[in-house]
């Protein structure tokens, strides 16, 4: 499958970012980008890119900085959500394209929602993994337990100590199979999240050993310095230039266990009058034996629902 995408890299804001892109669909009219979460690179996307190439589009999928392949930023410190969108936005500039529909991801759908709100003459449609369209900062997290993983992981060097632990493909392991769960990962008092997977349990049936070691081999060179900067330690602002509302179709894709539904009002949101005033133009498909990776469980539906979305809406 990888033997169909090409690899490349482009120069953005002064880092070195690998872009992954396939499809003979003429770049700039029917493109589609892909923005990873946390703990993906563009890999994860690849089902999804073969899916769409072989429908028509021209599909790139970069490794956001400190991510993958690409470059970590310049000063961590100063890393921020705006920057993420801008470096969407150059990258779309850097490949002459005008319009995109973007299909983002976890932590992703911040930078993505963040270019549709503020350059909405650029976007054609958002298709999204597991998160509501947001407009700020909506607090789903409020009232849970001190050892929410959000909550540990934005604690400097907490995270970094528990990790430190094991080799990269342990910490990678523990966390495919935690958050392919349909429960918040919560450690109790005196244990920290690695802990709360044994080392016999198996793989989700949908990750390969071989999937695993291709995210070993990327975080192997990086290390999660980046990870945990962004996105649990950056303040996720509304970027000044947002509007108050989406302009453009969007398309949420989630499943039934994915854990995220279990956040505080997080269901309650998605079938409130808040979200049909931020995104007039919205639909949201459940996906019942869905997980938190639901574009990597079940590939084939997922791509169906997308590709279906973004014909509808050319």
């Amino acid at each position: 499958m990888s033997q169909e995408i090409e690899h490349s890299y482009l120069s953005i804001r002064g880092l070195k970012l690998h872009i992954a892109r396939t499809g003979k669909g003429e770049i700039g009219k029917t493109t589609l980008l892909f923005v990873h979460g946390f703990p993906e690179v563009w890999y994860s996307w690849r089902h999804q890119m073969v899916a769409a190439a072989a429908a028509g589009f021209c599909c790139i999928a970069p490794d956001l900085p400190g991510y993958g392949l690409s470059d970590p930023p310049i000063d961590l410190a100063k890393a921020s959500w705006e920057g993420l969108m801008n470096d969407l936005l150059e990258i779309l500039d850097s490949l002459s394209i005008s319009k995109v529909f973007l299909v983002a991801k976890d932590f992703g759908v911040k930078p993505a929602f963040d270019l549709a709100l503020c350059h909405p003459s650029r976007v054609s449609g958002v298709v999204t993994l597991g998160v509501p369209p947001l407009v700020g900062s909506l607090r789903l997290t409020t009232g849970l337990p001190e050892g929410f993983y959000k909550s540990r992981w934005k604690e400097p060097g907490r995270a970094e100590a528990s990790f430190g632990r094991y080799d990269v493909r342990r910490i990678m392991r523990t966390i495919y199979i935690l958050f392919s769960k349909a429960e918040i990962p919560v450690a109790e008092q005196g244990l920290e999240i690695m802990d709360l997977v044994d080392e016999s349990t198996p793989l989700p049936w949908w990750f390969t050993e071989e999937d695993l070691s291709i995210y070993t081999h990327l975080y192997e060179k990086k290390g999660f310095i980046t990870a945990l900067q962004i996105p649990y330690r950056t303040n996720a602002a509304k970027p000044e230039c947002a509007n108050p509302r989406f302009e453009m179709p969007m398309f949420v894709i989630i499943g039934q266990k994915d854990y995220i539904l279990k956040f505080p009002g997080m269901e309650d949101y998605m079938s409130s009058e808040k979200l049909k005033e931020v995104a007039p133009d919205h639909d949201i498909t459940y996906i019942p034996e869905g997980s938190h990776f639901v574009q990597e469980q079940f590939p084939d539906l997922v791509n169906q629902l997308m590709i279906h979305f973004i014909k509808k809406h050319l």
